[in-house]
C-alpha cells in the first residue's frame, strides 16, 4: 500500500527580500520545518520569482545537483567555467556542483520579473569535475505525455544528465486526461508539484503549488481536473 504525504501550497516557507520573493518547499535559509527538510534525495524546491534588473551575486556551491527550471521571464547564468547563459521558458539549466563552482544569477529584462524553479538534489558521487548543460523542451511534446526533462548521467534516457538515480518529468495533462508513472525502483519516491492547475495524483487533491510526495508505490496514477502543468521528481528514498 503506497503511502502520501501532502504539502499545501499555503504552508511553505515564504521570504521576501525585496527583489526577491521566494517559496521554499523544503527547510532553506532562515525557514527550517524539521518535517519538511528533504524528501529523499530531494534537498530543495524553491518557487523564486526575481524583480527586473536584479538577481543572486556570486556565490558558491559544491556537491549538489542543481537543476533551475524557467517558468517565466529571463535568467542569466555568469560561472567561473566560463558559461554566460540566458535561461528562458521550456528550457532547463543543470549544474553538477561537484569540487565547487561559483556563480551569480540574474534577471537581464528590467520591465519583467522572473519566475523559476530551482531545485537541488542530492549527488550519489561526491567531488566530481564541475560540469554544466542546458536545453529547450518544447510544450507540444509534453501534452498528456510524461516529457523528461532529466535523468541519471549512467543511463541512456532522455533529458539532462546528473549524478543521481533520479528522474524529473514536466507534463500538461489536459482536463479528464490521465497518466500513469511507474517508478524505476521500489526504494524511490515520487514528488508531485502542480505549477498550474487541479490534478488528483494518488488519491490526493492538488491545485496550483500543491505537492503530494509518494512513497512504497509500484506506480501511481494522476487526473487532471482543468489543463494542468505539473512537474513530477522520482528520486532515491535512502
Amino acid at each position: 500500500m503506497s503511502k502520501t504525504i501532502f504539502h499545501a501550497a499555503n504552508k511553505r516557507g515564504h521570504a521576501k527580500h525585496g527583489w526577491l520573493d521566494a517559496h521554499h518547499s523544503f527547510s532553506f535559509a532562515n525557514w527550517y520545518d524539521p518535517t519538511k527538510v528533504q524528501f529523499g534525495a530531494l534537498r530543495v524546491l524553491n518557487d523564486d520569482i526575481i524583480d527586473g534588473g536584479q538577481g543572486f551575486g556570486r556565490h558558491p556551491h559544491d556537491n549538489m545537483e542543481i537543476i533551475t527550471i524557467v517558468l517565466d521571464g529571463k535568467l542569466e547564468h555568469k560561472d567561473n567555467m566560463g558559461h554566460t547563459e540566458q535561461i528562458v521558458p521550456n528550457e532547463v539549466q543543470v549544474m553538477s556542483a561537484g569540487t565547487g563552482v561559483t556563480h551569480s544569477e540574474y534577471n537581464p529584462d528590467p520591465a519583467k520579473k522572473a519566475n523559476l524553479l530551482q531545485t537541488w538534489i542530492f549527488p550519489n558521487k561526491g567531488n566530481v569535475p564541475p560540469r554544466y548543460d542546458q536545453k529547450m523542451f518544447p510544450a507540444e511534446d509534453r501534452i498528456n505525455m510524461l516529457q523528461p526533462l532529466v535523468s541519471p548521467i549512467d543511463n541512456n534516457d532522455p533529458g539532462l544528465k546528473i549524478h543521481q538515480d533520479a528522474w524529473i518529468y514536466r507534463t500538461t495533462l489536459e482536463a479528464g486526461k490521465s497518466i500513469t508513472h511507474t517508478l524505476h525502483s521500489k526504494n524511490h519516491g515520487a514528488y508531485v508539484f502542480v505549477i498550474e492547475g487541479k490534478v488528483n495524483a494518488a488519491g490526493q487533491e492538488l491545485n496550483k503549488r500543491d505537492a503530494v510526495g509518494i512513497t512504497e508505490a509500484d506506480n501511481f496514477e494522476m487526473q487532471a481536473e482543468v489543463t494542468s502543468d505539473v512537474i513530477i521528481f522520482e528520486v532515491p528514498m535512502n
